[in-house]
């Protein structure tokens, strides 16, 4: 794990502010590499190989071909030694060695035969050609700027915008879409002319031209229905099995994360297989049970004999909020943000490399989403009128209960999700608007410049999808929109904060790729989530693990709004001069009063206003 920056232009000094800015990424070595045309930059977080020889910017063997690299390629062992009997000479036992000289030998299908994440900024001198790469999946963040012939390139903004030519704007019409969604969904950032390299996309820049293609995508055009349910288990088992062999590979301590949910624990029982010794594992919880799995995560600490550390997290500081959102780029509301980067700081005192069972959810159908979406059908045989003006009605007086989940919030949220537009699929339990935030939230000067259309970027995504099973459908909009920018991007820029490399073996693209073939009905069954997955777990997890319903951890933030945070939300508002610009202070007292008094839950609205306040403050002189 690393950070990597560069630019189409000589300038040595720039390619090291760029790259001290990652320092946090790659703590260990710096490299910045030159020529007359292109300067590329690297901050190494030392994992494999921690010898000199692995330290990037690194070259082939005539130095024609440079590379900087971030992640980690898994199948690296075996690609050198189908490299050396082409006669490739490698110098170090680096995985970033491979890409070099995979490059040479294969060109751009390199990147089909890399197992692993990684964002790769490669230098063709021959050719005069810049290739920037993103992993299939999108688990390595990557950007690039563009404009007037100049491309900059990095793993975070804040790299990109130390480039004197990079002008620092807001991209307005961004933050409505964040609004709704919680997070900016790629090509967008939040700043203007600053790009995200969508998820299996590679950039190059060659001739002054700059192209940016798809080379990956999740096919679930061809399913297998015919296929029994027995081949399916084993072969989920051998692909997680396989999956975990091969990331615990490091030259450093390594652990994993552990909440007691399906998807962290079945790594630590692979991990405790594959391993030599007690696994570490981390824990986070928060006073209110509510919010806290920790008797699970116990259950599966005991079951495998696990090193296990717990973090309780009692109180929130303004100090962890605004590092968070610096880290993060740009405004982003993820609950489970600053809780997943304080666990990190603490895993961080015992090992450099933590699994993480991101992409679970995803792969597998998993979220509570996927049983809305299903009860939703039944909802319609109601005529819209009583569900609008009767039931919508009624569900939006309950009154807001502290928990965090339990039936009257649950049914609050479930109705508010089913009232908004099908087309949204099971992502209307996603979103955070509604037809009343619209009408009130944003100023008349906001509404006169951004086209209101809510679920646009999900109409895009949908029509990517080759398949009619509606399960599947759901599945690729949380694989191929939702998690990239989202959970992803959050599990990365956070762990890294501490110098943590987080690894997600659940997103091993081959058996993201095998699950595409895999029938919904296997997925969701019933009302059961992750059907599938359960029955392969069978044998290697206790029971009242594997058929438990989800939980997650987030930080309790509703609540904080409303005692310790309540006077710093307020202040912040009110003095941002960004929330004043693109918003009704008014409307957002309003929010304010009603989230207070627990007449509604507005803590999702209310929280993304906070980020967006604070990114503003952070990254702009005037904010």
């Amino acid at each position: 794990m690393s950070g990597i920056c560069g630019f189409n232009w000589r300038d040595p000094e720039l390619g090291r502010r760029m790259a001290g800015v990652l320092a946090h990424r790659g703590p260990d070595q710096e490299g910045v590499w030159c020529d007359e045309f292109v300067t590329l930059a690297h901050r190494r977080l030392g994992v494999i190989d921690l010898s000199a020889a692995a330290q990037q910017p690194m070259g082939n063997e005539d130095g024609s071909v440079q590379v900087v690299s971030s992640g980690t390629i898994f199948n690296f062992a075996e690609l050198r030694v189908e490299l050396e009997g082409k006669g490739h000479r490698f110098r170090s036992h680096s995985d970033a060695e491979v890409i070099v000289h995979g490059y040479e030998e294969w060109g751009f299908e390199v990147v089909h035969k890399l197992i692993g994440s990684f964002a790769i900024g490669l230098w063709d001198i021959p050719r005069k050609r810049l290739w920037l790469v993103r992993d299939r999946i999108g688990i390595q963040p990557l950007y690039y700027y563009f404009k007037d012939g100049r491309l900059a390139f990095g793993s975070e903004i804040k790299a990109i915008l130390e480039a004197p030519e990079v002008e620092r704007r807001v991209n307005h019409a961004a933050l409505y879409t964040y609004l709704g969604f919680e997070f900016i969904p790629a090509p967008e950032t939040a700043f203007v002319d600053v790009y995200k390299v969508p998820a299996g996309h590679w950039a190059v820049l060659e001739g002054g031209q700059l192209r940016v293609e798809s080379y990956w995508d999740l096919d679930m055009s061809v399913q297998h229905p015919e296929r029994p349910v027995g081949a399916v288990v084993e072969r989920i088992r051998a692909l997680i099995d396989d999956a975990v062999r091969m990331q615990m590979v490091a030259d450093v301590p390594l652990g994993a994360f552990l909440s007691g949910g399906l998807d962290s624990s079945t790594l630590v029982a692979m991990m405790h297989k594959h391993g030599n010794g007690r696994v570490k594992t981390f824990t986070i919880g928060f006073p209110d049970k509510t919010f806290s799995e920790l008797d699970y995560a116990k259950t599966v600490a005991d079951h495998f004999d696990t090193d296990h550390q717990v973090l309780i997290i009692d109180e929130m500081d303004e100090a962890s909020i605004e590092k968070s959102i610096w880290h993060l780029d740009e405004p982003m509301t993820d609950l489970s943000a600053i809780p997943l980067m304080m666990l990190c700081q603490q895993a961080k005192s015992y090992v450099s490399v933590c699994l993480s069972g991101e992409g679970g959810d995803e792969v597998f159908a998993g979220y509570d989403r996927y049983k809305a979406a299903r009860l939703a059908s039944a909802l319609n045989i109601l005529p819209k009128r009583v569900r609008h003006n009767w039931l919508g009605k009624w569900a939006m007086g309950l009154k807001d209960r502290p928990e965090k989940k339990g039936p009257v919030n649950m049914f609050k949220r479930f109705v508010e999700g089913a009232l908004l537009p099908e087309e949204a699929l099971h992502l209307r339990w996603q979103y955070f608007m509604n037809a009343r935030f619209e009408e009130n939230l944003f100023s008349d000067s906001y509404r006169a410049r951004v086209t209101f259309d809510p679920f646009a970027p999900v109409r895009a995504a949908n029509e990517r999808c080759r398949t009619d099973d509606v399960v599947n459908r759901q599945a690729y909009l949380d694989t191929r929109f939702m998690m990239t920018d989202g959970v992803l991007m959050k599990a990365n820029k956070l762990s890294l904060a501490s110098g943590l490399d987080i690894r997600v073996p659940l997103l091993d693209h081959r058996l993201v790729e095998f699950m595409g073939t895999v029938p919904g009905h296997l997925k969701l069954r019933g009302l059961t989530t992750k059907y599938i997955f359960r029955l392969a777990l069978e044998g290697i997890l206790p029971k009242e693990i594997i058929w438990r319903g989800k939980q997650g951890y987030s930080l309790p933030v509703k609540n904080l709004l409303r005692t310790q945070l309540k006077d710093f939300m307020v202040t912040l508002l009110h003095d941002s001069p960004l929330i004043r610009e693109d918003f009704s202070l008014p409307f957002v007292d309003e929010l304010i009063a009603e989230h207070l008094a627990m007449t509604h839950n507005h803590n999702h609205v209310l929280w993304g206003l906070m980020n967006i306040a604070i990114w503003h403050r952070r990254f702009f002189p005037n904010g």
